[in-house]
């Protein structure tokens, strides 16, 4: 046990109550600890509540296949877009003020969701969500490196935030499925509504503010809203294209637009920003635009494989809110059990072999649930295939942290790190755009020559996911090729806050 002192904590989070800690922490820091990873795993945990609750969400608001993407996608390009804006916030504004502001925000959108009577009113809610989501974050980032010391103590309290994404992903698929069966759909957003009055009341007295020293004071907003414009101009011309086809001007001209878009991103980010959010001279290190086109292959593939599984588990297989939650939990705990591993395997062999056998069972995995069909077994079909994809996906996690992160300067490090994770979420997001339209578009032409209804939706979910394992064969040819260079083993020690942030976001889905 740790030692006691004389500070007190907040009698709400008393230490009585946080003795499940097992760590040596300073006074008044585990507190700290709880509140920042309790605001992380909401979260991480609207990612993965939503999932099972997509089907349910299609029937009351009357969303296409394509349309119901957008329900995820709204949510992870904001978040992915704003990410580094967030964090940039929180060291200039200061890191408690920003970390209670994202989660009020976070908590009065996820109130709209609950209440959204229209499909266009839930989509901009959940944008709100994922703009309060990335300020949350980094914030809470922040927070915890300014609070416990550099060594054990943080690096600890890192891997206690780290382990969010995993409670998160576990819990979300399993609530989900409860709330959604016992009380209807808006329920996953409403209950981020208490949690968030009670992160915001305890912060308050727990938490004490603090700032970084700058001798700028930008925030690079244009850089940051370009970014985010840009994608999801993107990935509105790709779904356009599942009803308009690849040649039209209704989707010619978004993808112009997005390109249009990206391009002025680069051009601020090298030329006008007085302070850039992601300085182009980062992209000069070939191990981290490795990793990071590793990082946008993989959650291409395997972010859309829950999209599908959960469209599939229901809606041809007929199960239940609550049991295709269950359903979803050994392939979460999958992806805790070789995060965890992982590293020990970098140690031992290196990244690039690690890295590049987590691509490959992610496709291996892919590659199986195009076995899927109407009238499966769940364990003949679903289990084995989404098992060995999401371990493929737990196994790629730390590797690619580290591969980014290697021979970066610890100036860079929060830039590298932010940078994984938006090239995971747009990645995601793309994926997801693609794969959903592919997965339309082909089960309408299966319709059109006579398919039955559901043997048109799985056969669309089958190609869909085949893609994915292309993508992901494609990811590890990749790692190959691209990460044959030096140091190709080891676990720095300025790689540890951005595993842990990389982390803490990465296996929700």
């Amino acid at each position: 046990m740790a030692k006691r002192t004389e500070t007190a904590v907040p009698a709400s989070l008393g230490a009585s109550r946080l003795r499940w800690v097992p760590l040596r922490f300073p006074q008044g820091s585990n507190a700290v600890l709880v509140l920042v990873c309790l605001a992380q795993f909401m979260v991480i945990l609207d990612v993965s509540i939503v999932n099972v609750a997509l089907p349910s969400i299609r029937s009351g608001l009357h969303f296409s296949t394509t349309g119901l993407q957008w329900v995820v996608n709204a949510y992870t390009i904001t978040f992915g877009g704003f990410l580094m804006l967030g964090g940039r916030a929180a060291d200039l504004l200061g890191r408690r003020r920003v970390f209670l502001a994202g989660t009020a925000l976070f908590g009065v959108a996820s109130l709209l969701c609950a209440l959204a009577s229209s499909r266009g009113l839930l989509l901009g809610a959940r944008a709100l969500q994922g703009f309060g989501g990335a300020v949350i974050s980094p914030a809470s980032l922040s927070i915890i490196a300014t609070t416990f010391t550099e060594g054990a103590p943080r690096n600890r309290a890192l891997g206690v935030w780290g382990a969010m994404a995993g409670l998160g992903g576990a819990s979300g698929v399993l609530l989900g499925g409860l709330l959604t069966q016992g009380l209807g759909w808006p329920a996953i957003f409403l209950i981020n509504v208490p949690v968030g009055i009670a992160v915001i009341v305890a912060s308050r007295r727990a938490i004490p503010e603090s700032r970084g020293e700058h001798a700028h004071r930008h925030f690079d907003v244009m850089g940051a809203t370009l970014v985010t414009a840009g994608l999801v101009v993107a990935v509105y011309g790709i779904v356009r294209s599942e009803s308009l086809g690849w040649g039209s001007t209704g989707v010619l001209a978004p993808l112009a637009l997005a390109a249009l878009l990206l391009a002025l991103f680069v051009l601020v980010e090298g030329r006008f920003a007085k302070a850039p959010l992601m300085p182009l001279s980062i992209l000069r290190m070939r191990r981290l635009r490795a990793a990071n086109v590793v990082v946008a292959l993989l959650y291409s593939a395997v972010f859309s494989m829950w999209f599908f599984l959960t469209l599939y588990m229901q809606q041809v297989l007929h199960y239940s809110a609550v049991r295709a939650g269950l359903s979803f939990l050994p392939l979460t705990l999958s992806i805790v059990l070789m995060s965890s591993i992982a590293p020990r395997l970098v140690a031992r062999v290196g990244v690039r072999p690690v890295l590049a056998t987590g691509m490959l069972s992610a496709a291996a995995g892919l590659a199986l649930l195009t076995g899927i069909r109407p009238g499966a077994s769940y364990l003949a079909t679903v289990l084995p295939g989404g098992v060995l994809a999401a371990a493929g996906l737990g196994l790629s996690l730390v590797p690619a942290t580290i591969a980014a992160v290697q021979g970066v300067t610890a100036a860079q490090t929060g830039v590298a790190s932010g940078l994984l994770n938006t090239s995971r979420l747009a990645g995601g997001a793309l994926g997801l755009a693609v794969l959903s339209t592919i997965a339309a578009s082909h089960t309408r032409a299966q319709l059109a020559h006579g398919a039955s209804h559901l043997g048109g939706l799985t056969s669309g979910y089958q190609l869909a996911l085949g893609v994915g394992a292309v993508t992901c064969l494609v990811g590890a040819l990749t790692s190959i090729v691209l990460l044959r260079s030096r140091a190709d083993s080891g676990t720095p020690e300025p790689a540890c806050p951005a595993s842990a942030s990389t982390l803490g976001e990465a296996p929700a889905h």
